[in-house]
């Protein structure tokens, strides 16, 4: 208990000091993030804030989510299916520049997506793709993209893949993307404009005038700065002194940032769930039975309540309640972990980020420990973690995982594969693929829990992420 209070009572003689710094930065907004963005480049980032800094500032997508999550028209004005579902047919926007003066057109779409759909780009939701055949441009303003087999829905990935400008980067090979000179100094066509980038530091992005109305108009904050910050504590500190706007808080510090009368506690869903990936491709995991008991010994609710302080739900399956697609799925029926295991313990490692104390690690360890299984924690920095969990190798018995979803819930078909196993294309048939085969012992669906000064204004934050609104947002006075 004094561990978690520490933070809080190193801050207190913060709070007089709140007001005037937030004041004197006027209508520039500073965003914390936990870690850099990864990449600018969207063919080549799963970083849930850099998708969104992609497609809510510094790009453009041609269709966007409004707050009802019902896809509507962006950098395409409209579109149309075809009788047969096979074609959709886009109708561009005019007036859409990039940043250096060019013309945002038709070619600038086809280029994106054929680059996505190349293997050697590496573009992480690649397999979404896979139901288009073909991509064209006949003009500046029409794409038409077509599909191998008829379409039921508007393809999520179209929300949430932005375009980039094919003129500074249709030279470059796909298989070299990743060292591409704009992902330096990129050049956008979204409400703001890149200014600036120090690694490991802050990404900094002004408003552009220009940007047309038909599209929002131009952003109300002059700068939207976002910030690298990494330690927890650090992180609170800023945001009650006031050099922070917005800063992700940790559950236990919630009811503190709520007694700053500057500051206010901004909760919402997102599509990130927390589990257990078990690796079946080796012992125990590569035994039905071993996984189910896993998933059968841990105490989610334990965990809602006394990790995350009520800011999540028990999750017993890869997609959060309220989702569209959700499917409420039976678990398998509970084996114990001895009679699974056949009498002799199980061990196996457990893999995690970071280098604290693992709470939610012992949690799960003590769990374990009561149905016979033997849980080692191995706690790693987030290259060495990502190489052994993803790296050609898969050098991992299990993992803690965080599963960025999305609403088109493609990302399952990968979260089995992480596993070592193949899930259905379909996401309802998906979602009973790991109630019945069990690759991942789920944890819980996390809550968004933001910490923001009450000087920002028109902010929402809802599963799209804390950014849809940033177009929006403006300072009092």
């Amino acid at each position: 208990m004094l561990r978690r209070l520490l933070p809080a009572l190193l801050v207190a003689a913060w709070l007089p000091a709140c007001q005037p710094e937030a004041g004197r930065r006027g209508a520039t907004v500073l965003f914390a993030s936990g870690a850099d963005l990864q990449s600018i480049n969207p063919l080549l980032t799963q970083h849930p804030l850099a998708r969104q800094v992609q497609r809510y500032v510094l790009l453009t997508t041609l269709a966007r989510y409004d707050g009802a999550l019902a896809p509507r028209p962006y950098l395409a004005r409209e579109w149309r299916w075809s009788d047969d579902r096979l074609t959709l047919g886009f109708t561009l926007h005019g007036g859409v520049r990039w940043h250096d003066g060019a013309p945002t057109t038709a070619g600038d779409v086809a280029w994106t997506l054929a680059a996505a759909r190349d293997p050697a780009t590496g573009y992480p939701r690649l397999t979404d793709l896979e139901p288009i055949t073909a991509v064209s441009a006949p003009d500046d303003s029409t794409v038409l993209v077509r599909f191998r087999r008829p379409q039921t829905r508007f393809p999520d990935v179209l929300t949430d893949l932005a375009i980039l400008p094919a003129h500074l980067l249709d030279t470059v090979p796909s298989g070299r993307l990743r060292r591409a000179q704009w992902n330096l100094r990129p050049v956008g066509n979204g409400p703001f404009r890149f200014v600036a980038h120090e690694p490991n530091r802050r990404w900094v992005f002004a408003a552009d005038s220009g940007f047309p109305e038909a599209l929002g108009g131009a952003p109300r904050l002059e700068r939207l700065i976002v910030v690298v910050v990494d330690e927890p504590t650090t992180k609170l500190a800023a945001l009650t002194s006031g050099e922070l706007d917005f800063a992700g808080i940790q559950p236990a510090h919630a009811s503190f940032v709520r007694r700053d009368p500057a500051l206010e506690v901004r909760t919402f869903p997102l599509l990130l769930t927390y589990g257990i990936v078990l690796n079946t491709r080796r012992a125990p995991f590569d035994r039905l039975a071993v996984r189910r008991a896993v998933s059968a010994a841990i105490d989610r609710q334990e965990i809602v309540e006394g990790y995350l302080y009520g800011f999540g739900t028990p999750a017993t399956g890869p997609v959060p309640p309220g989702v569209p697609g959700y499917l409420p799925v039976a678990e398998p029926a509970n084996a114990s972990a001895m009679l699974a295991a056949g009498g002799a313990p199980q061990r196996f490692e457990l893999l995690t980020v970071g280098s604290g104390e693992a709470a939610l690690e012992q949690m799960v360890q003590a769990r374990l420990a009561a149905a016979g299984f033997e849980v080692a924690i191995r706690q790693l920095e987030l290259s060495a973690y990502l190489a052994r969990v993803y790296g050609p190798e898969r050098d991992f018995d299990a993992a803690v995982l965080g599963i960025a979803g999305d609403l088109g819930l493609g990302h399952l078909t990968s979260l089995a594969e992480a596993a070592g196993l193949e899930a259905p294309a379909d996401p309802a048939d998906a979602q009973r693929f790991f109630a019945d085969s069990a690759p991942v012992a789920f944890l819980y669906h996390a809550a968004g829990l933001q910490g923001a000064n009450r000087r920002v204004k028109g902010v929402e934050m809802d599963l799209r992420g804390e950014l849809p609104s940033v177009q929006r947002w403006w300072v009092a006075p």
